[in-house]
């Protein structure tokens, strides 16, 4: 068995991650080493005071302003708290609930 390291976006897949703005530099290196260059929304809060369920609703509300310009169709989410977030302020919205034990959730730092 290979080694399994998620679910990679299409070339116009915008990312919108729940990690805090804080966490960009490490986010962004590990981005780079899988070659993914797509736009990604960081939460705006910073990673002391973020949880699964304010990450949830950071989602949400990019998903709302990114839908007054584009077709959003799916989101994929890989945590069900933040999946029920994203449902309670847009309960139109489909959303792909991707489950896995590939990274730890909740409020971690991962060193890339």
């Amino acid at each position: 068995m290979g080694v399994y390291d998620g679910v990679y976006p299409g070339p116009n897949d915008i990312i919108i991650t729940g990690r805090s703005f804080e966490e960009r530099p490490e986010t962004s290196r590990m981005l780079e080493s899988k070659g993914i260059k797509n736009r990604v929304f960081y939460n705006p809060l910073p990673f002391a005071n973020k949880t699964r369920v304010s990450s949830g609703k950071h989602k949400a509300n990019i998903l709302l302003a990114l839908r007054s310009k584009y077709d959003v169709g799916i989101h994929f989410e890989d945590d069900p708290w933040q999946m029920d977030e994203i449902h309670s302020l847009i309960p139109q919205q489909i959303v792909v609930l991707l489950q896995h034990n590939l990274v730890e959730k909740g409020n971690i730092r991962h060193a890339y």
